[in-house]
């Protein structure tokens, strides 16, 4: 009897950048949705009638809304309703859904897109939306051409997080 040695998996090449970047997009207009809508009813429930008031509260509640539907759609199925769209899908290094710390980590370090971006715009005071947006976009740029100085192309929280994003296979043996 002979036990076969399990070779390493191959860590597959990732879908090209301007792919995973209109998924990035899109995934922002159906995000648009949940915002407005947890929006809604975070102003209702708090009676909310400026929106300066109370405007921390609503941040701290719309990063939790948004870290638990990552967490949840990347851990059980791999992918976001976007991703499934893109044909995009997420997954641990054994080739699997990460699990739910993995994806918490993920969704935690994700927001490296835009994290640098936004302390330049808090510590320069910038409050036009033109600035804001550009300082922003630059950020998002400059992130994605990180993955171009990768091998693998991954993006860097991914590969601190020992995820990948992978082209997902569909049930249509016809689809490439």
């Amino acid at each position: 009897m002979t036990v076969a040695s399990a070779a390493p998996r191959p860590v597959p090449r990732a879908p090209s950048i301007v792919r995973r970047l209109a998924g990035f997009l899109y995934e922002g207009v159906l995000l648009f949705g949940i915002v407005w809508f947890v929006g809604l009813v975070y102003g209702v429930a708090t009676d909310q009638r400026h929106a300066l008031k109370g405007a921390l509260g609503l941040q701290v509640t719309l990063f939790v809304v948004l870290g638990l539907y990552f967490i949840y759609f990347w851990s059980s199925q791999g992918q976001t309703l976007a991703m499934r769209t893109w044909r995009l899908r997420v997954q641990a290094q054994d080739g699997r859904p990460p699990s739910p710390l993995r994806a918490a980590a993920r969704y935690l370090l994700a927001w490296l897109w835009f994290l640098p971006a936004l302390v330049i715009v808090n510590a320069a005071g910038l409050t036009s939306a033109v600035a804001i947006t550009s300082v922003v976009g630059t950020g998002v740029l400059a992130y994605t051409a990180l993955a171009r100085l990768r091998p693998d192309r991954q993006f860097l929280h991914d590969v601190v997080c020992g995820t990948c994003i992978v082209e997902a296979r569909t049930g249509n043996p016809h689809t490439p």
